[in-house]
């Protein structure tokens, strides 16, 4: 089987979530079943939505650290659990040989498989990936109309940033819920989880709903594309 290298760090829960999630939903009746993956949980990545919004430091180095490193260890390609990272997949790209899963493309592809073209997304994310357009690129190339938090974008990135990074899950997903009721009477059908984070709330929380989750949408695809059995 192929090699999976994981660029995490970003944050190191969403990393957790990801490798669990790839154990889990591998079909395997012993150790040699699984298949092989490396993470660099590079911690010193700068954020995100910062670099793209503010003019913060640019992520794009220590991205492209990651991804050397889990190349030269030997990963036959790379997956990231960082939405608002693809934002840089091209230049991180451009410094490797090995390919590379797009999770934002992929989404949009599952969803469009799943939902068919008719359906309405409603994007849950940071300010990063709202504002840069990551997932309604992929989402209109297909066609499917997309939604954002107009009176809730804050209190998503406040359950991202203060509740689920900071890890003050006795605080309840009141926040999460008061953006998916706003989408709901925007038109949305189904609630795209476009931050890791968001991701991680799902497992965490137990969640259940019209929700689209990145990282399972990116699991089975590095499952499937490494040679396992789902």
């Amino acid at each position: 089987m192929k090699t999976i290298g994981i660029i995490g760090g970003m944050g190191p829960l969403a990393t957790v979530h990801l490798f669990e999630r790839i154990v889990l939903r591998t079909k395997a009746e012993n150790d040699q079943d699984h298949i092989p993956v490396l993470i660099d949980s590079n911690t010193n990545i700068p954020d995100r939505t910062k670099a793209i919004l503010e003019n913060g430091e640019s992520p794009v180095k220590e991205l492209r650290k990651s991804a050397q490193i889990l190349e030269k260890g030997g990963a036959d390609f790379l997956i990231m659990p960082c939405n608002t990272a693809h934002y840089f997949i091209e230049e991180i790209k451009t410094s490797i040989n090995i390919p590379f899963i797009n999770m934002p493309e992929e989404t949009a592809k599952y969803t469009c498989n799943k939902y068919g073209k008719d359906v309405v997304v409603g994007l849950m994310a940071t300010d990063g990936t709202i504002k840069s357009k990551i997932y309604e690129k992929y989402y209109s190339d297909l066609g499917i109309k997309t939604i954002v938090p107009i009176r809730t974008q804050e209190k998503i990135m406040s359950f991202i940033y203060d509740v689920i990074k900071k890890g003050n899950y006795n605080m309840g997903t009141d926040l999460l819920f008061e953006c998916v009721a706003e989408l709901k009477e925007l038109g949305a059908t189904v609630f795209l989880l476009g931050c890791t984070e968001l991701s991680s709330a799902q497992y965490l929380y137990k969640l259940e709903g019209n929700f689209i989750n990145p990282m399972e949408v990116l699991t089975e695809r590095a499952i499937i594309f490494a040679g396992g059995q789902i």
